[in-house]
C-alpha cells in the first residue's frame, strides 16, 4: 500500500478520503458543518444542530475527523518513519501500543507509522461496517455506538499527540502549523462538547488543550 496520494505535498493523503454514507442524513449535516465552520466560530460549529439525531451528528463528524487526521499525517509520512519514530509516543512519558481486540489481542509495540497504519485500517473497518455506521436512512445505530466513537476519537487523539510532540518543528517548517492548530482546536472542542475522551487520555497535550477550551 502506498502511503502517498498523487499530487503535490499538500494534496498527499495517507489513504483515500472517506465520504459520508449515501442515503444518510450526512449530506444535509455536512452542509450545516460547512456553513458553521465558514463562520469561523468553532464552538458553535461543534454543537448538535436543533432537532438533529445525536448519533447521526457523531457519525458524520467521525468521518470528517478521520479524513482530517489522514490528510495531516499524510504530510509527514516521509519524516515519520520506522527509523525516526521507533515507537508510537507522545513525549518521553507516553507510549502507545497497538491492539484491536480481534487480530491483535495483546498490545504490541510498533513504530509510529505502523501504529497509524493499523489505526486507520481499523477505523476504516468500523466506518465500513453497516451494523456500526448504518448507510441507509432510518437504519438504527447499535446500542454501543457512542463507545465505538469514543474509542475512535481516543486513538485519533494519539496521532495528534505524536505529531505535536515529535513533528511540530517539521510542521512549522512546512508552514502548516496554523492549519494543524485549527484542526486540533476543532477536534478538541468537539470531544469536549460530547465527552468523547477521558481527561487522563488528554494528558500529553493538556497545556495546549487548556489554551483552547478556556
Amino acid at each position: 500500500m502506498s502511503l502517498f496520494g498523487i499530487g503535490s505535498r499538500n494534496q498527499r493523503t495517507f489513504r483515500p478520503k472517506k465520504s459520508t454514507p449515501s442515503g444518510s442524513k450526512g449530506a444535509q449535516l455536512r452542509k450545516h458543518i460547512d456553513a458553521t465552520l465558514g463562520s469561523g466560530n468553532l464552538r458553535e460549529a461543534v454543537k448538535l444542530p436543533p432537532g438533529e439525531d445525536l448519533n447521526e451528528w457523531l457519525a458524520v463528524n467521525t468521518v470528517d475527523f478521520f479524513n482530517q487526521v489522514n490528510l495531516l499525517y499524510g504530510t509527514l509520512t516521509e519524516f515519520c518513519t520506522p527509523e525516526n519514530c521507533r515507537t508510537m509516543s507522545a513525549g518521553p512519558k507516553y507510549e502507545y501500543r497497538w491492539a484491536d481486540g480481534v487480530q491483535i489481542k495483546k498490545p504490541i509495540e510498533v513504530s509510529a507509522p505502523k501504529y497509524v497504519e493499523y489505526l486507520m485500517d481499523w477505523i476504516e473497518s468500523q466506518l465500513d461496517d453497516e451494523s456500526i455506521f448504518p448507510q441507509r436512512l432510518g437504519s438504527p445505530f447499535p446500542p454501543n455506538f457512542k463507545d465505538v466513537v469514543k474509542t475512535i476519537f481516543k486513538r485519533l487523539f494519539r496521532v495528534y499527540a505524536h505529531i505535536y510532540h515529535s513533528h511540530f518543528q517539521k510542521i512549522v517548517s512546512l508552514k502548516e502549523e496554523a492549519h494543524l492548530n485549527t484542526c486540533f482546536k476543532h477536534f478538541i472542542l468537539f470531544t469536549c462538547e460530547f465527552g468523547l475522551i477521558d481527561k487522563k487520555e488528554l494528558a500529553p497535550l493538556q497545556e495546549l488543550i487548556e489554551t483552547i477550551i478556556y
